[in-house]
């Protein structure tokens, strides 16, 4: 094992804090060794460190700069084949536990509770062996266009994952986000057709973010909308760019943006008290965000670089819980959202050597 990677290791057997992450199509990989066991929070977001934030927001973990050594390495390319496989015909029950809170969902839209509403479950597979360091190297070499991470604190947990979806980078008042929707499974097709639904869906989130972002934006500048590749799954991308208004904080942008509808729904508040009344389950940092906080390590300037949580998994022991979600509309067929959050535990599945 290369000396880079031989430091989380000896961290993890220390039970110490750290986090290893790799940059969408970057070469690099960075990583925070904190130096206790303490368990830092973010309390206005004028911290320095890296973030690891509860979907609700009532978990706000820190690891912060000054308490950390910092270090970075290149990737390395390593040969590496992938766990692949078509296992529709998962848990039966699950199955028609989720299918039926889809059609819940689906009701409630066509009574105008609201909008869009986005419905998660989580599945435990058991792990014939774990190895965090080589899981991650196969998350960078097979997800290089996504972040990529792990997470561990000793009084929170252990989390790796993918994400392609970016919730906010702001550099001085110039800032960048994106509205992420629609969900189809690549099947090597030259051309990527989206249907209606999947349309109306990647609409909504835009509007949404853009609406919402008005309040504290001097401008705002919105992208065409275009396919975006992330692992074998496709999605509808729009990029959002502009100059943030002088008074206004990070902590009031980052509040307008999350939950994002991407995760969330809309309105956000009925939908949030929709998912947590219905999931039946704790989402906790899954669909929350994390990244680097008013950062300084990497140049003169602060800036700060947030994703949205997305194609994660908790790691516990020999289990690993993952975690997967589909945006439903009036248009959405239980079955087929179904097949789409398989399709999507696929991200972790294809990364780790489960039990068969």
């Amino acid at each position: 094992m290369n000396p880079f990677f031989l430091k989380f290791k000896n961290h993890k057997e220390q039970n110490l804090p750290f986090v290893l992450y790799s940059k969408p199509n970057s070469g690099n990989l960075i990583g925070f060794l904190q130096q206790n066991d303490t368990l830092h929070q973010v309390a206005d977001y004028t911290e320095k460190g890296f973030v690891f934030a509860s979907f609700d927001e009532k978990q706000l973990v820190l690891i912060p700069e000054n308490e950390s050594e910092i270090i970075t390495s290149q990737k390395e390319i390593t040969a590496f084949e992938s766990f692949e496989t078509d296992d529709l015909n998962l848990d039966a029950a699950a199955k028609t536990q989720y299918e039926s809170l889809v059609a819940k969902g689906v009701e409630a839209i066509k009574n105008e509770e609201f909008k869009k509403v986005v419905l998660s479950r989580s599945e435990k597979v058991n792990l014939a062996e774990f190895d965090f360091i080589e899981t991650f190297q196969h998350l960078i070499q097979i997800y290089p266009a996504t972040f990529c991470y792990c997470f561990f604190h000793p009084k929170v947990g252990f989390w790796m994952g993918a994400t392609p979806e970016k919730l906010l980078k702001a550099n001085g008042n110039v800032f960048e986000t994106m509205a992420l929707a629609g969900t189809q499974k690549d099947n090597s097709e030259t051309e990527i057709v989206w249907q209606q639904k999947e349309k109306d869906e990647q609409q909504f989130v835009t509007d949404f973010i853009v609406k919402r972002l008005r309040e504290f934006t001097a401008s705002v500048v919105v992208s065409e909308p275009y396919s975006l590749k992330a692992g074998s799954i496709w999605h509808i991308k729009t990029d959002i760019s502009g100059v943030l208004k002088e008074n206004s904080t990070l902590e009031e942008v980052i509040d307008t943006l999350h939950p994002t509808p991407a995760v969330c729904g809309l309105p956000k508040k009925k939908a949030k008290a929709f998912i947590i009344e219905n999931e039946n389950y704790d989402r906790t940092f899954y669909t929350g965000f994390l990244g680097e906080l008013n950062s300084s390590f990497t140049g003169n300037t602060v800036s700060s670089d947030l994703f949205v949580n997305l194609r994660s998994m908790q790691i516990l022991d020999k289990t690993a819980i993952l975690y997967m979600g589909c945006g439903i509309t009036k248009e959405s067929i239980p079955e087929k959202e179904w097949e789409e959050s398989v399709n999507k535990s696929m991200t972790m599945k294809r990364v780790l050597r489960v039990m068969s």
